[in-house]
């Protein structure tokens, strides 16, 4: 097993005021009801951003929370990584926008492009800055303004996903006070993709290839298209496979783990992803049922939530897994 070189200091989160519930969307004319999006996903709300709840507004909440919780000032983030596919704008990156909106005038900034698993890849980033001696504290975000990309006529899509940010500040062992000689931090980290599925989780227009035209909202394709039973399947079998790499590289076995944190897709996803990998679902922290999936951010927004609820005391050995669009898949297991 490596030793560490890069922990994580602080978390935090931020949703929308408003929340949106399955009855919520049944009594708006979509044709569905509680009992049917429970049963196939798990969910039971979601939060739906109001105009006034932009990415970058949600980004730098959660960090305010994150930067706080680690006792981290603007001044010293050295680095700003977001990952998202909801960006505030195509230009700039909306990770330049956090970093001004929080006064980090010293930290270089730039977006992430992964899906689902877009804070994970963002995390392993942020490790080899600092590996590389790039940087001691990198401000590590996840965030979706998903609502502005589903279409809400379609049952199989829009009940699934939400809003929010997820933070993380992630530091090197280097700024652990001295006498600390506790073994903490990321310990695994394990990150692939696959392209050629690309077109089974997409928004096929409004990008360079396809740009937005009377066409495109005719047709609306300029909101998220999934194939749900290829996704299923690429979905368990990827964050399966991820796990098992992540734990093979740092020399554990499952009946290690103490906590598994696992992108938030839906419960039917969890509990095949827990079989197929051996840990009892008691191991699982899951709060799909009052987030919905919120793509880069549902870990993030797990991690900060579990730790509020006091389930990542000193020396708990976290497994952390995603899946996302692209296809994209990673994993990483963490000492805390």
């Amino acid at each position: 097993m490596k030793r560490p070189i890069a922990y994580i200091a602080g978390t935090g989160y931020a949703v929308p005021r408003r929340a949106v519930t399955n009855d919520d969307l049944a009594k708006n004319g979509l044709d569905t009801n509680d009992a049917w999006i429970r049963d196939r996903t798990g969910i039971g709300q979601r939060y739906v951003s109001d105009p006034d709840e932009t990415l970058t507004h949600l980004s730098a909440a959660a960090s305010r929370i994150a930067m706080a919780d680690a006792g981290v000032s603007a001044g010293e983030i050295d680095v700003i990584v977001l990952g998202t596919a909801t960006p505030d704008h195509l230009l700039p990156a909306t990770a330049v926008e956090v970093q001004a909106a929080l006064g980090a005038g010293r930290a270089m900034a730039f977006d992430l492009g992964a899906a689902c698993s877009g804070w994970l890849y963002s995390a392993q980033v942020a490790e080899g800055l600092i590996a590389t001696g790039m940087a001691k504290t990198v401000l590590v975000i996840g965030a979706e303004v998903l609502s502005t990309i589903v279409d809400w006529t379609d049952r199989n899509t829009c009940v699934l996903f939400g809003d929010g940010a997820g933070a993380t500040i992630i530091r090197s062992v280097k700024t652990l006070p001295k006498g600390d000689t506790r073994e903490r931090g990321i310990l695994s980290s394990y990150g692939r993709s696959d392209g050629n599925l690309y077109d089974l989780l997409w928004r096929p227009a409004g990008g360079v290839a396809e740009p937005f035209s009377d066409k495109v909202y005719e047709e609306r394709r300029q909101y998220v298209r999934m194939e749900g039973r290829e996704v299923f399947k690429h979905a368990v079998r990827s964050m399966a496979d991820a796990t098992d790499r992540a734990l093979d590289m740092a020399k554990l076995t499952p009946a290690d783990i103490d906590l598994v944190i696992p992108h938030q897709a839906n419960m039917r996803i969890i509990e095949a992803t827990a079989k197929h990998a051996g840990i009892d679902m008691s191991r699982f922290f899951v709060n799909v049922e009052r987030f919905g999936n919120t793509s880069a951010a549902s870990i993030p927004i797990a991690l900060a939530d579990a730790r509020s609820q006091g389930l990542v005391p000193e020396g708990t050995l976290v497994l952390f897994a995603a899946f996302g669009a692209g296809f994209t898949w990673g994993s990483l297991i963490v000492r805390f």
